[in-house]
């Protein structure tokens, strides 16, 4: 009798393995790359404004850094100077 309980959860476990590799492969052909840029924990507090091409030369209000800022767009000191231009 113990022998018969044993096989039957062995079949239940394969089984169950079986269904668990399957749906991965289903569901790991859903994903897509994420383009994800790792942005580093410093904040440009001297930043006296930012510009961007969509909005030419008007002074916006500067992000925290480059690296949050919309690609394109420069932070400047107040004095004219760039700081860096996001990639």
């Amino acid at each position: 009798m113990a022998l018969i309980k044993s096989m039957a959860s062995n079949k239940v476990g394969r089984l169950t393995f079986l269904l668990f590799v399957c749906g991965a492969i289903l569901l790991g052909a859903n994903i897509e790359n994420v383009n994800a840029k790792v942005c580093p924990l410093i904040c440009f507090d001297y930043a006296g404004y930012m510009t961007c091409p969509s909005s030419g030369n008007e002074h916006l209000s500067p992000s925290c850094n480059c690296c949050l800022a919309p690609t394109g767009c420069t932070l400047w000191n107040a004095d004219g100077t760039p700081i860096c231009t996001s990639n």
